[in-house]
C-alpha cells in the first residue's frame, strides 16, 4: 500500500463527473432526463453493429449530422441498447432537432452535442482524461492532494520522498514543481526559471541515452549523484503506451527516503490525469482559435465570439495576407514553403493569427495604433522573399488584402487579398509583365481586380449564351486552344499584328492566317466593336478556367 493509503477505491464515472471535468467546453448538455448522476460505464463511437449492447455507455454518434430522421433514429437507437448518453456534433447554424430531444426525453437517455470547433478527437480525449481522474480515487494522502492540481501533486510527492520535484511535458516544458530548497542546484533553479529544460541539458540527456531509457522503461530510473549534480529519479507519466511526459526528483541538500521510487511511481499515476488535462486543453485552445479564425475568415458563425477566442477586441483594426501555392504539375518532393511562411509570420508577430488549408496560408495581422505604415505589405513582401529561397518548383503567389476598421469584418480584407492572388497569378497568365510581381497589395493590381470582378459578374451571361464566338471557343478549346490564345494577344495589343505576334513567337502572316481563319469558319467579324467586346470577354474568361 502506498504511503498515507486507506486502500478506498474509485467510485464510477458520472456524467456531472465529465461535464465538470470539461473546462473547455468540448461537450455541451442538452437535457439529462435520469439526472446527471448517471453512471458512465464507457464509450461506444458510432454504430459498432446491431449485436453491441450500450449498456450504461456514452455514445459518440460520429458522421451522424444532427439532421432529422438521421438524429432521432440515433436517439432510438442508442436508447434501444441501454446507452446513458449520445453525443452529437453540433451543426453551426441548425439546432438539434426537437423530434431528437422529445425522444430523448420520452427514453431517459441524455442528450449532448459536440461544440462546433472540436473533433471527435477532442470529444474521446475528454472522456479519457475525466475516466483517469475518476480512476484515481481518493482516501490516499497523495491523492487526495491532487484536487489542488500537478502543483498540490508535486509538493506531497516532495513531502514523502524528501527530493524536489519538477512535472515536465513531452516538450520538457516544466508543468508544475515542489518549493526548491536553499540547497538546489543550478540546473534545477534554471530549469524553474526558464519554464523548460535548457537546450543542452536535453542534447545531454539525448546523448546520454537517458531519454531513450525513459521512453521505453516501465518503472523509475536512478541516476547517481556525479559532482554538483545531486542524485535524482525519474519516471515517465504514462496512459496505456502513450508517454504523457515524466517526474524528476532530485536530492535537495538531503538523501531521499528510501521509499523515493515507490512514491514517485505512485504520483506518476496520479498525474496521468492532469497531464490528459494538459495535453487536452491545449489541443482544445488550438483547435478552437482555429475554428474562430477560419470563422473571422469566411464570415461564419459568430464573429464577435471568434474574435474572443483568438484574444482579440472588435476595435482593433486588422488586414490579411494570403499566401498561395500553386504545385507543379505530377508527384514531386514535398514542398515545406507554407510551412515556413507559418513560422515566419508569427516569429516576430506574436498578435499574427495564421490559418492553413491545403495549398494556401492566412494570416490575420492586427493593425495597432502607431504601428508601422505600410507594415501589412512588409508582410507580404517578407513572406515573397522566403518563399522564392525555399528549394522546389511550386510557385506562391502572395496578396495583402486593405485594413478593415475592425476584426468583424476580416473577410472583407480576406476577399480582397484573394483577389489580388488571382490578379497576379492572371497577369502572369497573359504575360502582362516583363518581371511577374509575386506579390501586391490591391493598389498595385487595382485595374485588373476591377476586371476580375467584372469578368466574375458576366461568366453567368456568357455561359448561358450562343453564338458564332460560342462556337469558335467550343471548338478551338477542345482542339487545344491555339486559336483563343492568338485572338486574345490580337486583342490585348490592341489590333497591332505585328507586337501580338512578337508576343506569341510567330511569323506575322501566320497570325494573320488565323485571325482569317476565325472570319471564314465561323462568321467572328474583328471589325465589330460589339463582336471584339464579346470575344475579348470570352477569351478572358476561357483563360481563367
Amino acid at each position: 500500500m502506498t504511503p498515507g493509503s486507506t486502500g478506498s477505491g474509485p467510485g464510477p464515472l458520472t456524467l456531472r463527473q465529465i461535464l465538470e471535468h470539461d473546462e473547455e467546453g468540448v461537450l455541451r448538455l442538452l437535457l439529462a432526463p435520469a439526472g446527471q448522476d448517471v453512471a458512465v460505464l464507457g464509450v461506444i463511437i458510432g454504430d459498432e453493429g446491431p449485436a453491441r449492447a450500450h449498456a450504461g455507455r456514452i455514445v459518440l454518434a460520429a458522421g451522424l449530422p444532427p439532421e432529422p430522421p438521421t438524429a432521432t433514429t440515433a436517439v432510438l437507437e442508442a436508447a434501444r441498447r441501454g446507452a446513458s448518453a449520445l453525443v452529437l456534433r453540433e451543426a453551426e447554424t441548425d439546432p438539434v432537432p426537437a423530434e431528437a430531444l422529445a425522444a430523448a426525453e420520452e427514453y431517459g437517455i441524455a442528450l449532448l452535442v459536440r461544440a462546433a470547433w472540436a473533433d471527435w478527437g477532442d470529444a474521446l480525449a475528454l472522456l479519457r482524461s475525466a475516466t483517469a481522474f475518476a480512476a484515481a480515487g481518493r482516501g490516499d494522502l497523495m491523492a487526495d492532494a491532487t484536487t489542488g492540481g500537478l502543483a498540490a501533486l508535486a509538493s506531497a510527492t516532495a513531502r514523502h520522498c524528501r527530493g524536489s520535484i519538477t512535472v515536465e511535458d513531452t516538450q520538457f516544458r516544466v508543468l508544475a514543481h515542489s518549493a526548491t530548497g536553499p540547497e538546489a542546484d543550478g540546473l534545477r533553479r534554471s530549469t524553474i526559471l526558464g519554464g523548460r529544460v535548457p537546450e543542452w541539458r536535453v542534447a545531454e540527456l539525448r546523448r546520454s541515452g537517458l531519454l531513450h531509457a525513459l521512453r521505453t522503461s516501465g518503472d523509475v530510473i536512478h541516476r547517481a549523484a556525479d559532482g554538483d549534480t545531486p542524485e535524482r529519479l525519474v519516471v515517465a507519466v504514462r496512459s496505456g503506451g502513450e508517454v504523457l511526459g515524466s517526474l524528476w526528483a532530485a536530492a535537495d541538500g538531503q538523501r531521499m527516503s528510501p521509499d523515493a521510487a515507490q512514491v514517485l511511481r505512485r504520483a506518476a499515476a496520479l498525474a496521468v490525469p492532469h497531464l490528459l488535462r494538459h495535453r487536452m486543453r491545449e489541443s482544445g485552445t488550438t483547435r478552437r482559435e482555429s475554428h474562430a479564425l477560419r470563422g473571422l475568415l469566411h464570415g461564419n458563425g459568430d464573429r464577435r465570439a471568434h474574435l474572443w477566442s483568438l484574444g482579440l477586441t472588435p476595435d482593433v483594426p486588422c488586414a490579411v495576407v494570403v499566401a498561395v501555392r500553386t504545385p507543379p504539375d505530377g508527384p514531386g518532393p514535398e514542398d515545406r514553403t507554407l510551412e515556413a511562411l507559418v513560422v515566419q509570420a508569427t516569429a516576430v508577430r506574436p498578435a499574427a493569427r495564421v490559418s492553413r488549408e491545403e495549398d494556401t496560408v492566412a494570416v490575420l495581422l492586427p493593425v495597432h495604433e502607431g504601428g508601422e505604415p505600410g507594415e501589412v505589405l512588409a508582410l507580404a513582401r517578407e513572406l515573397d522573399a522566403l518563399a522564392s529561397q525555399m528549394p522546389g518548383p511550386a510557385c506562391v503567389r502572395i496578396g495583402a488584402g486593405p485594413t478593415v476598421e475592425s476584426g468583424l469584418d476580416a473577410s472583407l480584407s480576406y476577399d480582397e487579398a484573394l483577389l489580388v492572388v488571382r490578379a497576379l497569378r492572371d497577369r502572369e497568365t497573359r504575360g502582362r509583365d516583363a518581371s511577374p510581381l509575386r506579390h501586391a497589395g490591391p493598389g498595385q493590381v487595382a485595374p485588373t481586380i476591377e476586371a476580375l470582378r467584372m469578368l466574375d459578374a458576366v461568366r453567368p451571361v456568357w455561359e448561358s449564351g450562343t453564338g458564332p464566338v460560342h462556337e469558335l471557343i467550343r471548338a478551338d478549346l477542345a482542339a487545344g486552344g491555339e486559336l483563343v490564345r492568338s485572338l486574345g494577344a490580337y486583342l490585348e495589343t490592341p489590333g497591332d499584328v505585328a507586337t501580338a505576334a512578337r508576343r506569341l513567337t510567330l511569323h506575322p502572316n501566320t497570325l494573320r492566317y488565323r485571325l482569317r481563319r476565325a472570319r471564314e469558319r465561323f462568321g467572328v467579324d474583328l471589325a465589330d466593336p460589339d463582336t471584339r467586346l464579346v470575344l475579348t470577354l470570352a477569351v478572358r474568361l476561357s483563360a481563367m478556367l
